[in-house]
């Protein structure tokens, strides 16, 4: 009789039961996605399933359940396999038809071989996924999907060799692969830091993401886009509709995690003296593609995915689709209240921003903007900021993203200063020789807040790498697209980055709209001050204004006929009063600001109100910055 945890624990175990009952009949590959689907839709299971973004890799059982939250870095070409194969038995010569699916490796017994000549082989295609922890991911985002799991595990004692004791967080500061667990045991480790910890290998990248592989002298970089980012890298296998996804797409999948020593084998004498008839290496052109597309299983592990989804955001206190019933009735409650979340949001963003309430209006309109069309090349709703005025070589603005890191799921601060201009990899690019995409610093995901943070800048020259750099934050601003660098040509893709740039002058990157500090405040010791507003709020209250800012920026919004005329007539009557100041760019960007802030009072449309008080704040920014201009010259 089945143990009702079969499914998480042994899942090939169903699979090949599955198989057994349709024998070659395609069926069965929809029975096992069927199968899941269900299970998984009961009584919270998708959290009983243990995840590789919590859960370190040796304390997973092999060929286990798993789900992985991440983002496709790269798309390998596609693999064929064995679907279906049948093995002779050497002795009685029995024949016994065995699934290929979700394996990496044949299964063939101690007197077994594969008939490679059988009728009943049934070859078939899978995609390879480079995946990657989401970049920029915030820590508290982390915290609540680990808080939330009920997965029970254990070191695997088929996986890891036999170690002393140690606890979950001693765990994760080690390496997760076995010949590190081995180095430990027997004293050998080569780099250990002054307080005796070894140094962190697997889960934390260094500036170039470089993890020493066992079998291999040069160190294996696992190409997170960001600096210091921990966490796995997966090739995660997928069986169909592999079209649906695209690079740099947030997934979700459930799988099964294979870490199979046969995929560790990189070393050439090893290979050749392996009898493993399964080599995944084989058809590779370079030594780099083979160490790049058959990493050791250990420091990458496989995950052969059986359900997979996109996933409109990654707020864990939201519900993953928000279109389902349960859903409805989460936003509907939530947007009961929603005036006084949005009225707590506008004080504590105030107190951040030195006091100033207009910048921190222009700071929640920013934070719930999203690019919601595209007509032509031109991205509709992008909402770059630049909070001009920011103190220079200040705590402040590393604070003020701080508070940012804190409200959304997905951040980076991007330092602007000549040496990380000239020398950081914004820009991904291909390299033909691995066979792979390169990652770059621009290659985010959907809805990330990057904070550009110019108040470093020290004068200095650019060279090349520098120009292409600007280049192309200047490109990711105006059109939301990085163009990719494939060597012979450029590929755009594009994105939905939400720019936030804070400047002592004007930034000189583009930007829609500049809003020059105006602190009401100057606090004698900032971080002090800046510290103590994040501790004064209550994590039911930060709660809140996680879920705010997230759903805003996914629900619907229209303009009636009515009020589009009203909004037209409007304008020409501005034009008529001040016909060189106003613009067809003035009426776009309060147009903007309109539906922003209709979205961030609860209302998916817009009012002749909201309309009055966009243009209100409109005056009020411009003349603002027209005072600093009377100050400061031209300077803005």
């Amino acid at each position: 009789m089945p143990c009702v945890a079969d499914w998480l624990n042994s899942p090939l175990r169903l699979v090949q039961g599955l198989f057994a009952q349709s024998g070659p009949n395609p069926e069965w590959e929809k029975k096992v996605t069927e199968y899941f689907r269900e299970k998984l839709k009961e009584n919270n299971a998708t959290n009983w399933v243990p995840s590789l973004n919590d859960v370190p890799l040796h304390y997973l059982k092999p060929n286990s359940l798993v789900k992985f939250r991440c983002m496709v870095q790269d798309m390998f070409d596609p693999e064929f396999y064995m679907g279906v194969y049948e093995t002779v038995d050497t002795n009685t010569r029995t024949r016994v038809l065995h699934f290929g699916k979700y394996r990496d490796v044949a299964e063939c017994g101690p007197h077994q071989e594969i008939d490679l000549n059988s009728s009943q082989t049934v070859t078939s295609e899978r995609q390879t996924f480079y995946c990657v922890p989401v970049p920029g991911e915030s820590a508290w985002v982390k915290e609540a999907y680990i808080s939330a799991s009920q997965a029970r595990v254990s070191p695997s004692t088929s996986y890891t060799p036999s170690r002393h004791k140690r606890s979950y967080e001693e765990d994760e500061d080690m390496e997760l692969h076995p010949s590190k667990q081995k180095e430990q045991h027997t004293g050998s480790v080569g780099d250990i830091h002054g307080c005796g910890e070894p140094k962190r290998l697997e889960t934390e990248a260094s500036a170039g993401h470089h993890l020493t592989s066992p079998n291999c002298s040069p160190p294996l970089d696992l190409n997170f886009p960001l600096p210091g980012e921990k966490g796995p890298a997966c090739l995660v296998k997928v069986y169909e509709s592999w079209d649906s996804f695209k690079v740099n797409d947030i997934l979700e999948v459930y799988g099964i995690l294979s870490v199979d020593p046969v995929l560790s084998i990189v070393n050439n004498e090893e290979r050749e003296n392996s009898s493993s008839l399964f080599d995944p290496m084989e058809c590779m052109d370079t030594a780099e593609e083979q160490r790049v597309h058959s990493p050791p299983a250990s420091l990458v592990p496989r995950i052969h995915v059986i359900l997979a989804q996109k996933l409109q955001h990654i707020n864990p206190l939201l519900p993953a689709c928000l279109k389902e019933e349960e859903s409805k009735s989460f936003v509907s409650s939530f947007m009961s209240e929603l005036s006084p979340v949005r009225a707590e949001l506008l004080g504590f963003l105030t107190h951040a921003l030195l006091g100033d309430s207009l910048a921190a209006e222009y700071l929640i309109l920013h934070l719930i903007s999203t690019v919601y069309a595209r007509r032509d090349v031109l991205p509709l709703g992008k909402f770059t900021v630049n909070l001009s005025g920011c103190p220079r070589n200040s705590i402040f603005t590393e604070h003020i993203y701080r508070i940012i890191q804190q409200l959304v799921p997905a951040s980076y601060r991007l330092q602007m200063t000549i040496e990380n201009m000239n020398h950081s990899r914004f820009i991904p690019h291909k390299d033909y020789t691995a066979n792979r995409l390169v990652s770059g610093v621009l290659q985010l995901a959907s809805n990330t807040s990057l904070v550009i943070d110019e108040t470093s800048l020290e004068q200095g020259q650019l060279d090349t790498t520098g120009v292409h750099n600007v280049t192309a934050l200047g490109n990711l601003i105006t059109w939301q697209k990085v163009d990719y660098d494939f060597s012979y040509h450029q590929m755009e893709f594009p994105c939905n980055i939400n720019v936030l740039i804070t400047s002592e002058g004007r930034s000189f990157l583009p930007s829609d709209c500049q809003v020059h500090l105006q602190p009401q405040i100057i606090p004698p010791n900032m971080e002090e001050y800046m510290n103590s507003l994040l501790t004064a709020v209550l994590p039911s209250v930060l709660n809140k204004f996680r879920i705010y800012l997230s759903l805003l920026r996914l629900l619907d919004y229209s303009i009636s006929d009515e009020v589009t005329k009203a909004v037209e007539e409007d304008f020409v009557e501005m034009r008529k009063n001040d016909p060189e100041s106003i613009t067809a760019d003035d009426l776009h960007r309060t147009l903007l600001i309109a539906r922003f802030l209709s979205l961030s009072a609860g209302q998916t449309t817009l009012s002749r109100e909201r309309w009055l008080r966009a243009k209100q704040l409109e005056a009020l920014r411009k003349a603002r910055l027209q005072q600093q201009k009377c100050v400061n010259g031209n300077e803005l």
